[in-house]
């Protein structure tokens, strides 16, 4: 199984690799063929860097918690990529990590993963917290959500946190979208079981995909809310041959830009 996750991720790199243009974005290494797949090498290896992907944990109103969709394994197989891939601009931990918004080592992290935040419900202490996160200089993405029910949920939440900044649709001439790779395509990323055993990327009603955010007066980007699709599924399942490699490169390519963005804005 690990040398099938490094020849899919070896793949996935030679595919990322043509896509960037711009001489004014952070320098990328070429790709050397080596990718580090040993779980427990990896832990000992660097236990905190310059950047910590950390995962959200928060209540909701499901039968299960959440935030623990595609955990861990969504966030450790994203590393591999994150860390061969930038590794020359960015020092990436090895091990993800997951806090609550009560947690003061919050503010530690500069970027914030919530997935599944249609089931999201924010006391109004979490929402103040996370607020305070935000405008300090925090970026949340909200990724993992489908359907009307939901997206009035996800709106519902965010009001709690910023109720004089408005949702909007991110056009995909943003800088967001080219600081690192260009992406030209709202890309529907689908649940692994509705790629490979039904043929569908939409689910509970969600058809159209949406790039959304939260912008501050400056025009940062404070959250990005990837709307009826699941990029975590496409880190998660980048080992399984049967996804769809484009789903697996269309979800890297945004992470990567994201995080790139919450880094340097």
């Amino acid at each position: 199984m690990k040398v099938v996750v490094g020849l899919l991720l070896f793949a996935l790199l030679v595919a990322l690799a043509p896509t960037a243009q711009s001489q004014r974005r952070p320098r990328r290494p070429d790709f050397d063929g080596e990718l580090r797949v040993n779980r427990n090498s990896r832990r000992t290896a660097t236990p905190r860097g310059e950047y910590t992907f950390a995962r959200l944990i928060y209540d909701g109103n499901g039968w299960r918690s959440s935030w623990t969709t595609d955990y861990p394994k969504a966030d450790e197989q994203f590393i591999v990529g994150l860390r061969d891939w930038v590794r020359s601009s960015l020092d990436v931990s090895d091990d993800p990590v997951a806090v609550s918004m009560q947690d003061p080592n919050i503010f530690k992290y500069p970027f914030i993963y919530a997935v599944e935040p249609g089931g999201m419900e924010l006391s109004e202490d979490d929402a103040a917290k996370l607020r305070e996160y935000l405008l300090r200089g925090g970026f949340l993405i909200l990724d993992d959500f489908w359907g009307e029910y939901e997206w009035q949920n996800v709106q519902e939440q965010m009001r709690k946190i910023f109720p004089e900044y408005p949702i909007k649709e991110l056009p995909l001439d943003h800088p967001l979208f080219h600081c690192y790779f260009d992406i030209n395509e709202v890309v529907q990323v689908p649940n692994v079981s509705n790629a490979i055993y039904y043929g569908r990327t939409d689910e509970k009603g969600g058809i159209v995909p949406h790039y959304d955010a939260i912008v501050n007066e400056e025009g940062r980007v404070m959250v990005f809310i990837a709307r009826n699709s699941d990029n975590g599924d496409a880190w998660e399942w980048i080992d399984e041959p049967r996804y769809p490699l484009k789903y697996g490169l269309a979800a890297y390519r945004l992470g990567m830009n994201v995080i790139v963005y919450a880094m340097t804005h």
